[in-house]
């Protein structure tokens, strides 16, 4: 409150992080860090901002005092009278999302009287949590019960507080679970993510796991998920990322009529040993496996999650440093199980002087060991290629290991890769063949490929044979050898090449070299001399891009994650081909480019001309949030 002349206010806020603005007399300002007082916080360096507030001040008349038997009502009145007079700084005096917190807003008036204390009240028990409002907002460090609804695209569950409709997105929840959670970040306020910690109520549709480390890989999220939900929900996501990013009707996707969009999702028929390649992580700090109590967040890293020792395995979700030890995965192939138990049967010996890879300090030989499963064409049978990734080459020390390799009867390719570099990629700078040799073929759709060490191809080869063929019918080709088709991001050129027996000539781009050398000699071994593959990055195509192949009848989009850029989108709805097949292995991005080329890009006086005709869902990956579309446009 204020009483008399007016006195001048201090507004002063901490930041976590430090602020690029501060509000003035007169608006938005700029000030150096120079010129900001530093000040050191339990998190960090701050900045105190003052905010000086125009001369003279309006005088308010002071109310009546309050009463003593209502102090909410007095502290009412006080905000009241103290808010004309900031301006609403406390709104416009820092952006909320740059201030985590108000420290004191005080005006200090020596008139003012003091507050005569309340008469004191019976001690009464304490209250009961009243349930969230609507309006529920968490806090950082919170524990709370939730309610699973659904599965988010990465497949974090969509969990919900009874009676709010705040989301928060949680790792290792199920749809139908009640669990309990901590709160761990807050996303500008629109929602939070939290760690699980225990489970309450099991989801409906909740299965044994075989594998025991399920719940702390995050290699399988959804493993205790029974199957047909797990496609269930995978499908519902893509649904979803339709209607609300795409700006599809809902309606026209999910018609009874033979014509609507959405198809159903094809599932796989192998839920487990279905991945052809794993890579595995050496390291210096190993994961513990332990059940997360109910303490603070701080003290459940570090007790139940503390580093102890060497391990090979798979890096523990959140982590880059720390490494569960892993002994089989019931991903993989039998026979990459044996290679990785000989591997972690020996490899910690003394006497071999074998060290981990120290991403901190960067000192250390082994970084990956990648196991790949291939097939022999003649004879039908398994072949397995193992490469070791290290920080030198040194043969000698990884003798013994391949020596022990060598023995399981599948393994015809051990290679070394060496990554000089700090970073921890599995990709070497040079390779080495040290037994066998250099690549393992694999058979698909009739056709042979050879696979080495680095070479991109589908991880699920039985699932890959059913997405092909959904290609390829979804492409239409005439099969008169009259088409042109354009192969984008065509990779190891393995769709391209599946449809160059039915087309005249298949043009391919990849921004991959190696890539483009494994397409070329695919090619050469399947005797196919209509197919041409171009090295470029479609993320940087100029005018001239196009201009060195005749105008497709067809066009293949195989982009990565990230989907596709403004500049290839736009060159597509200006060359208008009939026909474009997209397969997407992110639904997000998928439906973001679906709306760019059906909609256009208004920002961009893009108009689209295209028209979406069917979308199929493919589970590659089962227990995983990963889903394929394979999407079929018309030009309109």
């Amino acid at each position: 409150m204020i009483h008399g002349p007016a006195q001048a206010l201090d507004h002063r806020v901490e930041l976590v992080r430090p602020g690029r603005w501060f509000t003035g007399p007169y608006g938005w300002a700029r000030r150096t860090q120079e010129e900001r007082p530093r000040l050191t916080g339990r998190r960090g360096p701050t900045w105190p901002v003052r905010c000086p507030l125009p001369s003279p001040l309006p005088i308010h008349p002071a109310p009546s005092p309050p009463s003593a038997a209502h102090p909410p009502r007095a502290a009412r009145m006080a905000s009241h009278a103290v808010s004309p007079l900031t301006g609403g700084l406390l709104r416009r005096g820092v952006p909320l999302h740059h201030s985590r917190r108000l420290l004191a807003v005080a005006a200090v008036t020596p008139e003012a009287p003091a507050p005569t204390p309340a008469p004191s009240q019976p001690s009464l028990p304490p209250p009961s949590p009243a349930p969230p409002r609507k309006g529920y907002f968490p806090k950082r460090g919170e524990t709370v019960e939730l309610t699973c609804e659904s599965l988010a695209f990465k497949g974090k569950g969509v969990c919900k507080v009874a009676g709010s409709t705040f989301v928060l997105l949680c790792d290792g929840a199920l749809p139908g679970e009640r669990l309990v959670a901590r709160v761990r970040r807050l996303r500008r306020g629109s929602f939070a993510e939290a760690a699980k910690l225990r489970t309450l109520e099991p989801h409906h549709d909740a299965v044994e796991t075989p594998c025991p480390l399920a719940a702390d890989c995050g290699g399988c999220k959804t493993q205790a998920l029974a199957y047909a939900a797990q496609v269930r929900h995978k499908y519902l996501q893509v649904r979803d990322l339709l209607v609300n990013v795409g700006k599809f009707d809902p309606k026209r996707l999910e018609s009874s009529e033979p014509d609507a969009i959405l198809k159903p999702i094809v599932p796989c028929d192998e839920i487990f040993r279905y991945r052809n390649k794993m890579e595995f992580s050496f390291g210096t700090k190993r994961w513990m496996q332990k059940e997360w109590k109910e303490k603070e967040e701080e003290v459940v890293k570090e007790e139940a999650n503390e580093a102890d020792g060497y391990a090979l395995g798979l890096h523990a979700p959140g982590f880059f440093d720390k490494v569960l030890h892993v002994e089989k995965c019931f991903l993989q192939s039998e026979p990459a199980d044996k290679v990785l138990a000989v591997v972690q049967e020996i490899w910690m010996d003394p006497a071999l002087g074998l060290t981990p890879y120290d991403v901190h300090k960067h000192v250390g030989f082994l970084k990956h060991l990648m196991i790949r499963t291939g097939r022999n064409v003649s004879a039908g049978t398994p072949e397995v290629m193992v490469n070791f990734v290290t920080s030198s080459y040194k043969p000698d020390i990884l003798m013994p290991l391949v020596d022990n390799i060598t023995k399981i009867p599948e393994v015809v390719s051990v290679i070394n890769n060496v990554n000089t570099s700090v970073g921890n990629t599995s990709v070497g700078e040079q390779e080495y063949t040290l037994y066998g040799k250099p690549n393992i073929t694999e058979m698909l759709r009739g056709l042979t490929f050879q696979i080495s060490a680095n070479s991109f191809f589908q991880t699920n080869t039985k699932q890959a044979d059913v997405l092909y063929k959904l290609i390829e019918d979804s492409a239409g080709l005439k099969g008169d050898g009259s088409e042109i088709v354009l192969d984008l991001f065509c990779g190891t050129g393995t769709i391209g090449l599946t449809l160059a027996r039915r087309a005249k000539h298949v043009y391919g781009y990849e921004v991959v070299p190696e890539a483009i050398a494994d397409a070329r000699k695919n090619a050469k071994l399947n005797i196919i001399d209509n197919a041409t593959f171009v090295q470029g990055d479609l993320n940087k195509i100029n005018e001239s891009f196009g201009k060195e192949f005749p105008k497709p009848d067809i066009i293949i989009s195989d982009p990565n994650r990230p989907g596709m850029h403004m500049k290839l989108i736009k060159w597509l709805l200006e060359v208008k081909a009939p026909r474009i097949v997209y397969v997407s292995c992110n639904p997000a991005t998928c439906a973001r480019d679906l709306d760019y080329l059906c909609h256009g890009v208004e920002e961009k006086d893009l108009r689209g001309c295209y028209e979406l005709k069917s979308v199929i869902p493919v589970d590659m990956f089962p227990h995983t949030p990963h889903i394929e579309c394979v999407c079929l446009l018309e030009l309109r």
